[in-house]
């Protein structure tokens, strides 16, 4: 094995990384001040409503409520710094949030659908109009919410749990509200179920997506957006390199991704502007804004690639 020289840098976090812990503090209050009122508005009318969907809206608003809380929690902790023990500090403690909320989302559609059945089978008198009020300002404050979120929502996946929460409950409500329409029309009490069913069909759809992406990042998975066979490629095309081994990429975070390699340069080290460099292009073509970088003079024949 070859003399072995490192090199770890910090690049790029204005490129295009949307950061929650700076930017979103004030919508987790917001959607947590807005949506723990409505909780309490729907299970109170919808009780006195008899509407199996405004209940079940409402069950769906304190998991978004618990949501927000542990996203938002996620958020701050990912801001403390580093120390002795956790020398990353938290940052992952922002994918552990992301599996969390995917977990809790399919606890309410478990509880929504198993509820739901009960009703299509015996459904109740509901009262309409009740259904359409109550709903129609769910809409409004789950939408609003939901548009809090959503510059983040493709650079973090912890802040597109949360705008899919609220985007989700806007869903519901809408239906809710068309249920409450159709129920006000027809009388056929078992509108109200059979829209919950539809809705809770659409809020699995998404919740998949976001629960296969949270599992990744917890596996250390490279990234969605990275291609490895591109950042192998790019370091292999660095002038002087004969060969890149050890080449490790994964999520220190919902926004921050991290890399080791190894650069075999049989001609020796370039020094530090070649690392300066590499860093660089991994940061701005890459998205990769964490780079630990070794040089090593002579193949490592000891060891397979891992």
């Amino acid at each position: 094995m070859g003399l072995g020289h490192s090199h770890e840098s910090d690049h790029g976090h204005d490129h295009g990384h949307a950061h929650a812990p700076k930017d979103f503090g004030n919508a987790f209050l917001i959607g947590v001040v807005l949506n723990t009122g409505f909780v309490i508005i729907e299970v109170i009318y919808g009780w006195i409503s008899g509407s199996m969907a405004l209940i079940a809206d409402a069950g769906h608003n304190l998991s978004d409520v618990l949501a927000l809380l542990l996203a938002w929690g996620a958020s701050v902790a990912a801001k403390r710094p580093p120390n002795e023990r956790f020398t990353y500090g938290y940052k992952s403690s922002t994918i552990l949030a992301a599996l969390a909320n995917a977990a809790l989302l399919l606890i309410a559609i478990g509880a929504i659908a198993y509820e739901t059945l009960h009703r299509l089978s015996d459904p109740a008198p509901v009262a309409g109009m009740t259904m359409v009020i109550v709903a129609g300002i769910g809409i409004a404050i789950n939408a609003g919410t939901a548009m809090l979120f959503m510059r983040g929502r493709k650079h973090d996946i912890n802040i597109r749990g949360a705008f899919l929460h609220m985007a989700a409950d806007a869903l519901v409500s809408l239906g809710v509200v068309l249920a409450g329409i159709a129920i006000i029309l027809t009388g056929a009490q078992w509108i109200d179920p059979a829209v919950s069913l539809l809705i809770v069909l659409v809020i699995a759809w998404g919740t998949w997506g976001l629960l296969k992406d949270s599992v990744s990042m917890s596996l250390l998975a490279v990234p969605k957006g990275i291609s490895e066979k591109a950042v192998r490629g790019y370091l292999s095309s660095l002038k002087g390199v004969s060969g890149v081994h050890h080449l490790h990429i994964w999520p220190m975070s919902t926004t921050e991704t991290a890399l080791t390699a190894h650069l075999v340069m049989p001609d020796g080290h370039p020094g530090d502007a070649f690392l300066r460099e590499a860093a660089h292009g991994l940061s701005h073509d890459h998205r990769i804004n964490h780079s630990t970088i070794q040089i090593e003079t002579a193949p490592d024949h000891g060891q397979a690639d891992c």
